[in-house]
């Protein structure tokens, strides 16, 4: 006998008090027990919206309007209280911050088991086994606040594991982590899907880590609308063509794959992850040279003056006494380089790149960005030199609608109405947001913040542009959007930084890559030659999805340095 849905949705539509149109938009679905279902769709269509509603949140908490009916474990969710609905529903956030409420990781993963009065032995019997899960048990004494963003992640999958729930939802949870940090709660995920009395709803754009644990997929188009469900290989391999002009993301393998067959090498069926990649590689007779020297991302010029010189930077975390998170880095970057930043979490990644922008405590030791000491500098002054782009794009809004987060800048240095005017219009059509200039920042999606906070950054024109995970939130069709303007401004002599853990997006945009660990610079260099060293092992890194697969090709010893798209074998009409 089929089990019953533990999750049932019924033309649900919910719109935002300050939306003009619903999104999600008349969707129906049901969750059973054993399901690990993956929901994708371009930014903006609603996704998280839909997450929320499954635990209540929309319409309880949330300033939404909610048609259709949701039900949870048979409980309409318009009926009952949030707390009711978390017996059967547990959620990890976009931002784990959001769900962050007490001072230690032990207190954190307690709280919410204690507050459903679960016995004192059992909860502690939860949290334990559940921090031990995620790697944080050696730490359960500390505060969340000293967490590396990939390290408080880790803690809200714990903190929904402890809740015992039938059903976890988990929106973007491996957004912020380091390849071994997704490696991790994948393991915990692949456990939990074993257990078939459990579901999973999985909001993901990182394929290459989902990809082996999900057994379904649902795709919304940009309006919200459902548009596909079915078995997960059936969707992402027979459908693959329609998934990309949809916008969403596929694994890096499977558009490796569509790329290849563009150029006549035709793998059949399609792969969807390294190891299948290589395998079907491997069984092609002869495939045709790749093209090593192929659009490589130019770095500047040999000789080029300094955009930024780092000196002995050292920061505490908390003050003088507390942890060392950045110790004793020197580092130069050449104007018009684009250095991507890469470590595992809590390397010192975004501290470093917080001190160069000077958003954070003057630092120990010295840092110059094309003459600047930016952390003593006033903000009208520093915006000229560097824009900043904070990993949590709510951390820098301080307006009331978008067109207004977009002209502060210009405000402060003096602009014109009328330049004002236009930029702000030209900067709301480039990403997006026109529909959206009279909304309030936190009001909208996690993609549509993202966006919105780079274009905080471009707006201003500075020569330096440093962003903490550009493409966090994003579909595939807006991260490849905001990667070819931060290109194309690097191409026109603009220095950009970015702090990511996409070794694929490192490959395919940087010039020069930097690796941290344990606070420490590692090394710095070309892409080409980091990607191609000891540098990724020594950080506790792993190399890009394409590069996995290419590395170890047996038949096929000439595609070894195959790390970026560019250099796959294009089709024949557009080489000729």
């Amino acid at each position: 006998m089929t089990a019953a849905p533990l999750i049932s949705l019924d033309a649900v539509s919910i719109r935002h008090d300050e939306s003009a149109r619903p999104t999600p938009d008349g969707v129906s679905f049901e969750v059973r027990p054993g399901e690990v279902v993956l929901l994708l769709g371009p930014s903006g269509c609603g996704k998280s919206t839909l997450a929320l509603a499954l635990d209540g949140l929309v319409p309880h908490a949330v300033p939404a309007t909610l048609e259709g009916t949701v039900r949870v474990a048979g409980l309409d969710s318009a009926e009952h209280t949030v707390a009711e609905l978390s017996e059967h529903v547990a959620m990890v956030f976009q931002d784990p911050d959001a769900q962050v409420v007490t001072g230690t990781l032990l207190d954190e993963v307690c709280f919410g088991p204690e507050n459903q009065l679960v016995p004192a032995a059992e909860v502690l019997e939860r949290a334990e086994r559940a921090l031990k899960l995620v790697g944080l048990w050696e730490r359960r004494a500390d505060n969340p606040d000293v967490l590396s963003g990939g390290g408080r992640q880790r803690l809200a999958v714990a903190c929904a594991l402890a809740l015992a729930a039938p059903v976890l939802v988990l929106d973007e949870p491996t957004a912020n982590l380091d390849p071994a940090g997704i490696d991790e709660v994948y393991a915990v995920l692949r456990d939990l899907a074993s257990e078939r009395d459990h579901a999973i709803v999985l909001v993901e754009h990182n394929l290459d880590a989902a990809v082996d644990i999900v057994d379904r997929v649902i795709v919304l188009d940009a309006a919200g609308r459902l548009v596909i469900d079915g078995p997960a290989r059936d969707v992402l391999q027979d459908r693959a063509e329609q998934l990309l002009e949809l916008g969403v993301w596929l694994p890096v393998s499977t558009l490796a794959a569509l790329r290849l067959r563009d150029a006549g090498i035709v793998l059949d069926p399609l792969p969807l992850s390294p190891a299948e990649l290589a395998a079907a590689l491997d069984a092609v007779e002869v495939l045709p040279s790749p093209r090593l020297d192929a659009d490589a991302p130019a770095a500047a010029t040999d000789g080029a003056a300094p955009a930024i010189t780092v000196r002995d930077c050292s920061v505490r975390r908390g003050g003088r006494r507390g942890p060392v998170v950045v110790d004793g880095v020197d580092l130069d970057v050449a104007s018009g380089d684009f250095l991507a930043i890469v470590g595992t979490n809590g390397a010192g990644k975004t501290t470093l790149l917080q001190a160069i922008a000077g958003v954070i405590a003057s630092p120990k030791g010295s840092v110059d960005v094309l003459g600047l000491d930016p952390s003593r500098a006033d903000a009208r002054t520093r915006a000229r030199q560097i824009g900043f782009v904070f990993q949590n794009p709510e951390h820098q809004f301080v307006a009331h609608t978008v067109a207004e987060e977009l002209e502060l800048g210009l405000r402060l240095q003096g602009v014109d109405d009328e330049t004002r005017r236009v930029e702000v219009d030209r900067m709301l059509a480039r990403f997006d947001l026109t529909e959206h200039r009279d909304r309030h920042p936190f009001l909208l999606s996690g993609g549509q913040k993202r966006r919105l906070s780079v274009g905080t950054a471009l707006v201003a024109g500075a020569p330096v542009l440093a962003l903490d995970e550009p493409t966090f939130g994003q579909d595939r069709a807006r991260a490849s959007e905001l990667l070819d303007i931060l290109s194309g401004l690097n191409a026109e002599g603009t220095t950009v930084l970015v702090v990511t853990h996409d070794l694929q997006l490192v490959a395919d945009h940087a010039t020069h890559v930097a690796v941290m660990r344990d606070g420490r610079l590692l090394g710095v260099g070309t892409t080409a030659d980091v990607l191609a060293g000891p540098l990724i092992e020594a950080a506790g890194l792993r190399h890009p999805p394409l590069a996995r697969a290419t590395r170890g090709l047996a038949s096929h010893p000439e595609w070894h340095a195959v790390t970026r798209m560019s250099q796959l074998p294009v089709a024949r009409r557009a080489a000729a």
